[in-house]
């Protein structure tokens, strides 16, 4: 080879070398392999700073699931008998929990779901008594957060609270604080906790939108002694999560979920609870005694609308209103008379009849408590020693659209009969007959009602016996005439009236402008 050509190849060779140093210093820091290639995904810088604020919210919540999701149970319950539970057709408010359902053949066997949580080391647990009450025997199942499955028994309910505590033979279970639920407030965060259609361990979370709801749908048999003093919220819950806990910011429990308002039995936005506190009395006497122990005043009561504190003479809505004493009760002995307003029992205001409900409901028979009634526009504290209920409890009226049952028919009329319009009110006197019927010795009787009227909305009907206007017995339908005659528009009176169903009650009138 000549020295020419051998030159030529160490110059191309050298050349070949600098320009594949170009190329590998032009593409420093890249992966040059062909048979696995890297793809870039994403933004290639660092995350910022998380939000101090927002990251505590963030460990706050995830610590209050970690804690409580332990001590909340999933409960299955078997029912051979044919289910009363949760079909409740149009109804507005529902209660859930065995609306979620599964069954074999129609006549076979049913089998419900709901949730309950822990309440002591060795195994009682608290769920609704709709979750469990139409159990068979050994129908209870119980599933803990660890998955593991216990059978339980059923230690004790009550329908008035719709309230049960079930019981497994279980030791070291984890347990939540039990919050002061007189404590929460509107506008507070909470969170509900359970397995809404079979999703166990679930948490949702909201506000409180609203306290002290009465929904009438505990006992809506119509005895009138269901306990409801519910804590709205708009945290998520659906069939399921009935019994399981409503918790706070504290990671304490404050409420039993319980229901829904709803059109379709699932969440729309809105759900209740009942009150830890109630619910700890409850349970708490049912581990203690296998029954609920209440004490009872023994009064019928209706809350005091704008009207009737006008008829009062109170300068607002306060109170509740006694309508009916019953004999040989709590509040009779120590003094309480139809027509006195309770404002407060042992200091605390009431200004609903499921507010005085409530907090009577957690004493004992034997306690003594201080009520502060009106009476006569003056005001006086009376001592009453509740009773056990036999016969008296303290029952709250029927709405005023409830006064009584419109019947057909009409009595043997007496000759004056007395229309006055500005109420929607026909009444005639009274004949002897009625007055015996009724066990009255005067009055006045009500013909007649227009719809729509003031006498209407207010839920006076045909055949009640008007006995008073304020505080002036009703001879005559003349007498009566020019008692609401003698009223200014705007101005409110205060009726007693005695029902078909023989029993009193008061009804404020506003005479219409």
């Amino acid at each position: 080879m000549s020295s020419r050509s051998v030159l030529v190849a160490v110059f191309l060779l050298a050349l070949g070398i600098i320009f594949g140093g170009i190329l590998v210093s032009s593409f420093k820091g890249v992966d040059v392999t062909f048979a696995n290639p890297q793809v870039k995904l994403g933004a290639q810088t660092q995350s910022p700073k998380v939000n101090p604020s927002l990251q505590a919210l963030n460990e706050a919540f995830h610590s209050i699931g970690k804690e409580i999701t332990p001590t909340v149970v999933y409960i299955t319950v078997k029912s051979t008998g044919e289910s009363k539970s949760d079909d409740q057709g149009d109804r507005f408010f529902h209660f859930f929990g065995p609306e979620f359902r599964f069954e074999m053949p129609r006549r076979g066997p049913q089998f419900g779901a709901g949730s309950g949580v822990i309440l002591t080391e060795d195994g009682y647990i608290l769920t609704n008594n709709h979750v469990v009450q139409e159990a068979d025997r050994d129908g209870i199942e119980v599933t803990l957060h660890d998955s593991r499955k216990f059978k339980a028994k059923l230690i004790g309910t009550d329908r008035y609270t719709d309230l049960a505590v079930i019981k497994i033979e279980a030791n070291g279970l984890a347990v939540p604080r039990l919050g002061n639920s007189d404590e929460v407030e509107v506008g507070h965060i909470v969170f509900a906790l359970g397995n809404p259609l079979g999703l166990t361990s679930t948490m949702t979370q909201g506000i409180v939108s609203a306290l002290g709801r009465q929904l009438r749908i505990i006992d809506d048999a119509g005895s009138g002694y269901g306990i409801e003093n519910f804590i709205q919220t708009d945290a998520a819950v659906n069939p399921g999560n009935s019994g399981g806990p409503l918790v706070n910011i504290a990671g304490e429990v404050i409420g039993v979920n319980t229901a829904i308002a709803t059109t379709n039995q699932r969440y729309q936005g809105y759900s209740f609870a009942i009150p830890m506190n109630l619910a700890k009395k409850v349970a708490g006497d049912i581990i203690k005694f296998g029954t609920v122990r209440r004490g009872y005043i023994g009064v019928r009561i209706q809350n005091v609308d704008a009207v009737m504190a006008k008829a009062l003479g109170l300068d607002k809505p306060q109170g509740v209103f006694v309508q009916e004493v019953t004999s040989g009760g709590a509040g009779e002995a120590a003094g309480i008379k139809p027509g006195d307003v309770i404002l407060r029992v042992d200091g605390k205001e009431v200004n609903s009849s499921n507010q005085l409900q409530t907090i009577i409901a957690s004493r004992y028979p034997g306690d003594v408590v201080t009520v502060s009634i009106l009476r006569d526009k003056k005001k006086m504290d009376i001592k009453v020693t509740l009773r056990a209920r036999e016969e008296d409890e303290v029952v709250p009226a029927r709405d005023s659209r409830e006064g009584g049952r419109r019947e057909s028919g009409r009595e043997k009329t007496s000759s004056k009969r007395v229309k006055i319009s500005s109420i929607g009110l026909t009444i005639r006197n009274i004949d002897e007959r009625t007055k015996k019927d009724y066990e009255v010795d005067y009055g006045v009787v009500v013909d007649a009602v227009e719809p729509f009227s003031e006498a209407d909305q207010r839920g006076i009907v045909a055949k009640d016996v008007i006995l008073n206007v304020g505080d002036e017995p009703v001879k005559s339908a003349s007498e009566f005439e020019e008692l609401i005659k003698s009223k200014k528009p705007g101005d409110a009176v205060l009726l007693r009236v005695k029902g078909p169903n023989k029993s009193t009650r008061y009804i404020p009138l506003e005479i219409p402008e």
